[in-house]
Formats: structure tokens, C-alpha cells, sequence
């Protein structure tokens, strides 16, 4: 636009156009950065409300500290989460990531009860130290205020995430070990030692009280020397001085004890039921039921005293070990403290059951199981 002779600008070469667009350019630039200052100062209301908010909250002795922990790659995912690879402090853990409010999908009661149940798989598994048992590190609530390290940068902590922490165990699932091993099978002193591992971690939860209530090889995890250890406390509970405050069908399917399928009281000794179930999969490398739903598993298991086909080449002391702990009765069942010494009195120098160390293929009587 020119100008005239004195300074002005004459009003038909005014472009209106061009000066609504620069107005409505300035006016956007002016409501974006009060809209930033308003979001940060939202932001620092709502650190400084969590702030207090965690100082007022009794810290628990269980709580580690977000800023020490280092998230990695995804190990398994889960309904209610994921489980990952990770450092905490300097040292290799595996980190289960709880988000169970993500996008509105679960009712506030919903919620509330899986917030419960972490509760309690944590004031369970921080008490625990055996060397069956994966190492309980630490965990933590969701907090606004917290951040945790991942291999990209920095992550918020939702409200709605809490976080536990473990030991990281290279061996993976035993029940991936033994899926490995299906068509090989493994040799029997290597069946009895991991049999005992997992005996003696029962063992010990038994004395402090504990029912694991879901016993399965998916739960049992292996470090680099092949050594079990005992893994999710999800559904765990500190046992009832009463039976009937312990009903309802909680665990697997094909390795729930028929009392618990049945819905009647039960204790302790359904783990042992469970235990003889992982035993029969330790020698067998092989799954309880394949081919039956759970209706056809939960009525033949009750009703018919189903239990899973010993090989005839399994050796009697370990098949008799089977068959006590799986028994329908759950009183005629053996204590672990006394597996364990059935399981130690077994003579594995002979090789025997299922690969004697001078032989390479497993025994003929499996074929069946094994499949083409």
C-alpha cells in the first residue's frame, strides 16, 4: 500500500482482507499461549496436590522409588498389563505394568477390585525369601507426580498404573522349557531336581501360611542354572484358619483340584493336587487334557476321577508321588514338607525313567502322547 503525500494511507488501496488475517493470526498466537499457560499452570496444581498428597500417604515398606527403574523390551503381555525386561537401581528386573483403566473399558467397581488384588499380591510376595520363590524388588501406585525411564526418554505414570517389580530370570516359563522338550523329553535326575525346586518353594509357602491357588508350569519360572522358582502372587492368599472362607473356583483349568472345580471348601492341599498335575508335565513335557473343553475337564475331573495317563516307563517311586498328590480326597494327600523327602529319597545315579544318559531317544511308550 502506498502512501500519500501526508503519511496516510488512502482508504481504497487498504487491503481488508490481508489485516483480518494478520488479526486473526495475532489473536490465535495470544489464545495458544494462554491456553500453554494455562495447562502448565493446571500441571504444576496438579504435581504439587500429588506431592502432598504422596507425602500424607504412609509410605509402604515395599515401595521403591520410579525414578531407578529403567523400562525395556515387552517379555508377555497379559489382560490386565504387560511384563517387560528392565534395570532397576543397577540391577536386571522384570517390571509388570498394571493399567486397568485405560479408555474407560472397566467400571469404577471393577477397578477398585483388580487395585485390591495388587494389594494383596504384594503384601504377600515382599514378605516371601527362598530361593524357589522369584525375589520379590519392589513396586509401585500410579502417580501423576512420578515418571519412570524408558529406552526412549522419559514416561509419565498414569493414576491408573502400578507397577511390580522382580528379579529377571533368563530361563523364561518352564512350561516354554518344557514345550522345547516335548518330543525329547528330559533326562529323570534333571525331572526330579526341577520337581523339588518347585516342592521345596511350596514347602516353604505352606509354612508362612500362603496358598499359591493357581500351581502350573506357566507360574514357575527358570534362571540360568535350570533352578525353578515360584512366580505370580496374583490370586494368593494367607490361608484361612476356616475352610469355608476359601471357595469359589480359582486357579487353571487341568490343574485345579476337584474341590475347588466343585466350588466346596478347600485348603493348603490344593496346591499339592496342582503340584502332582506340574509333576506328570515335568516328566511327560506334555499337556494335561489337550482335547477336552472345561466343561468335559471340570465333570470328569469331579465326577470320574480323571487324572492324566502315567507312561508305563515313568518309575514307580515318582508315579506313586503322582498319584498321592492328586488323590480326589484332599486329607489322604501328602503335606509338601513330605514330597519333598519323597522326591529326595528317589535314586536318580542310574539314569532310569524316562532318557538314561547313554540313551538319545525318549522311551517308545510316549509316541502315543507325542503326536506325529
Amino acid at each position: 500500500m502506498e502512501k500519500g503525500s501526508d503519511g496516510f494511507v488512502r482508504a481504497d488501496q487498504i487491503d481488508l482482507k490481508r489485516l483480518d488475517e494478520q488479526l486473526e493470526r495475532h489473536l490465535n498466537r495470544a489464545w495458544t499461549l494462554e491456553k500453554k499457560q494455562q495447562q502448565q499452570q493446571q500441571l504444576d496444581s496438579d504435581s504439587i496436590a500429588a506431592a502432598v498428597a504422596a507425602v500424607k500417604r504412609p509410605r509402604h515398606d515395599w515401595e521403591i522409588d520410579p525414578t531407578k527403574l529403567i523400562i525395556k523390551g515387552v517379555l508377555a503381555r497379559g489382560t490386565f498389563g504387560t511384563v517387560h525386561r528392565g534395570v532397576y537401581d543397577g540391577q536386571d528386573v522384570a517390571v509388570k505394568l498394571l493399567d486397568w483403566g485405560e479408555e474407560g473399558h472397566r467400571t469404577e467397581a471393577e477397578i477398585q477390585s483388580l487395585r485390591a488384588a495388587f494389594t494383596q499380591e504384594v503384601a504377600v510376595w515382599h514378605k516371601l525369601d527362598h530361593p524357589n520363590v522369584t525375589k520379590f524388588i519392589g513396586a509401585t501406585m500410579g502417580s501423576s507426580s512420578l515418571s519412570i525411564q524408558t529406552e526412549n526418554g522419559q514416561m509419565g505414570m498414569p493414576s491408573n498404573l502400578c507397577c511390580v517389580v522382580v528379579e529377571y530370570l533368563a530361563g523364561g516359563a518352564l512350561k516354554s522349557y518344557l514345550i522345547k522338550n516335548r518330543r525329547k523329553k528330559l533326562a529323570f535326575k534333571v525331572v526330579v531336581q526341577m520337581a523339588l525346586d518347585l516342592a521345596r518353594g511350596l514347602s516353604y509357602l505352606h509354612s508362612q501360611k500362603i496358598v499359591h491357588r493357581d500351581v502350573k508350569t506357566e507360574n514357575m519360572l527358570l534362571d540360568k542354572t535350570r533352578t525353578v522358582k515360584i512366580a505370580d502372587f496374583g490370586v494368593a492368599r494367607v490361608e484361612a484358619s476356616n475352610p469355608n472362607d476359601m471357595t469359589g473356583e480359582t486357579g487353571t483349568l487341568g490343574y485345579m483340584a476337584p474341590e475347588v472345580l466343585n466350588g466346596n471348601p478347600y485348603n493348603r492341599k490344593c496346591d499339592v493336587y496342582s503340584f502332582g498335575i506340574c509333576l506328570w508335565e515335568i516328566y511327560c513335557c506334555d499337556m494335561p487334557y489337550p482335547d477336552l473343553s472345561f466343561s468335559e475337564v471340570t465333570s470328569a475331573v469331579v465326577r470320574q476321577n480323571l487324572r492324566p495317563e502315567i507312561p508305563r516307563c515313568c518309575p514307580s517311586s515318582l508315579a506313586n508321588v503322582m498319584k498321592r498328590c492328586w488323590d480326589a480326597n484332599p486329607d489322604k494327600r501328602p503335606e509338601m514338607d513330605e514330597v519333598v523327602s519323597l522326591l529326595e529319597a528317589i535314586n536318580t545315579t542310574k539314569g532310569g525313567g524316562m532318557i538314561p544318559h547313554d540313551q538319545a531317544q525318549s522311551c517308545l511308550c510316549f509316541r502315543k502322547h507325542r503326536g506325529p
